[in-house]
């Protein structure tokens, strides 16, 4: 084990090693995960439940080939966010439960005519910036949470930003042996200990927490209007998860999109969106977070990623170590972040130096040109309840740019074939 550089996909590690891999993943997805739940005004823990189990569902759909942590997702704040202030949250509840269905339906149409269509909408000049926006768009939100934005920087803030940064980044360099795959666990000890000591941590509601309780189920109530507002976000979270599961194909160097295939990954991602809206959580999706800690350590086992669910579902029903891990601040998942939302990024870099990208074609220059600078200039675009902007909005303009290339050398129009 310590003589190896990847733990692969299926390999199994002993649970010594697996306790502290896990908890790893478990932290890197906690500061996002339960933010939905507090913006929407519900317990974080039904979410840290189903975060666990709907993992673990995708573990089982996908037959252990891929490796993904499930954690909340945001593309449905906005419309649910309308739903729940005109007719409440078990409302917004049936409309998880509708857009998780028809996501499982788009899954069996590409399960019966294939995926071979991506490399046509989006070969890897398009789909190389397309992925390294998925980490570059979430760099302020590292920063912002952070509290390296504010109008007034606190000296504290940087302090234990940088000691969680660095330890990060040095640790990944000069740890050896098993503390080489766990750097991102030590630096968030590290950094939570510098916090404590320069006194920013409120340690009030661990110890007004009951030591166990259940999670708050819900269930949800069906209105045709509150479906139709939430439904298209369908566009977002497809995209999303397609440029998730690409980029995760080139840091396990395993194509994700063919074995066990973007419909099973795709069914799974929904079909545990679907069971989050009959038990009262948010939807889920597959987390950026994680794929950053995968790039990082090079740690793929899904043993470990089932060994992070089982422990969310745990902490779902003790109520200090929620409350404990609650008290993680800003600066140190900031810290974090903030390496691995770039390793994304630089992921998408790799797209363009594996795919040997020809800078020389005009149409990879444009392509990649008119992709970056969609995802970075700030344009949204609206549908109706549904924005369109970043990552998604500039995937959406490489797929017809993809498209209409496509079409032209068809018609034998284009000067660079």
């Amino acid at each position: 084990m310590s003589e190896r550089k990847i733990i692969q996909v299926e390999e199994k590690v002993p649970f010594k090693m697996m306790l502290p891999l896990s908890l790893q993943h478990m932290f890197a997805m906690f500061g996002a995960s339960v933010l939905v739940p507090f913006i929407f005004g519900i317990n974080p823990a039904i979410v840290l439940f189903m975060n666990g189990v709907g993992t673990l569902l995708f573990i089982l759909i996908t037959k252990g080939k891929a490796p993904a942590y499930l954690g909340s997702s945001f593309a449905f704040l906005a419309p649910a966010g309308i739903v729940i202030s005109k007719w409440g949250y078990h409302y917004a509840l049936g409309g998880f439960v509708a857009a998780g269905f028809v996501g499982c339906l788009i899954a069996l149409i590409i399960y019966k005519f294939g995926s071979d269509w991506i490399n046509i909408v989006l070969p890897p000049a398009a789909m190389g910036p397309v992925v390294a926006l998925i980490g570059l768009e979430l760099a302020g939100t590292a920063a912002s949470t952070a509290g390296l934005t504010a109008e007034k920087v606190s000296s504290i803030n940087v302090l234990v930003f940088l000691a969680t940064l660095l330890t990060a980044v040095f640790g990944s360099v000069i740890f050896r042996k098993f503390l080489s795959v766990i750097p991102i666990l030590i630096a968030i000890i590290v950094g939570y200990l510098v916090a404590v000591m320069c006194g920013i941590v409120d340690f009030t509601p661990v110890q007004e927490a009951s030591i166990f309780a259940l999670p708050n189920f819900a269930f949800p109530k069906f209105k045709l209007e509150a479906i139709i507002t939430i439904l298209p976000v369908l566009l977002v979270v497809t995209s999303e998860h397609i440029g998730h599961q690409i980029v995760t194909s080139k840091i396990v160097e395993r194509d994700l999109l063919k074995e066990p295939g973007l419909h099973r990954t795709l069914f799974a991602d929904n079909f545990s969106t679907m069971i989050s809206g009959f038990i009262g959580s948010v939807p889920t999706t597959t987390y950026g977070e994680n794929i950053g800690v995968m790039a990082m350590t090079k740690v793929y086992s899904v043993y470990v990623i089932g060994g992070a669910a089982v422990l969310s579902i745990i902490s779902s029903f003790i109520g200090k170590m929620t409350s404990l891990i609650s008290t993680i601040p800003g600066p140190v998942i900031g810290g974090i972040s903030f390496l691995l939302y770039g390793m994304i990024g630089a992921s998408g870099i790799r797209i363009l130096v594996d795919g040997k990208v020809d800078y020389g074609r005009s149409r990879n220059m444009a392509m990649t040109s008119v992709i970056l600078v969609t995802g970075l200039s700030g344009i949204k675009v609206n549908f109706g309840t549904i924005q369109l902007s970043g990552m998604v909005l500039a995937c959406v303009v490489g797929m017809i740019m993809g498209l209409v290339f496509y079409v032209l050398d068809k018609l034998n129009l284009t000067n660079d074939r």
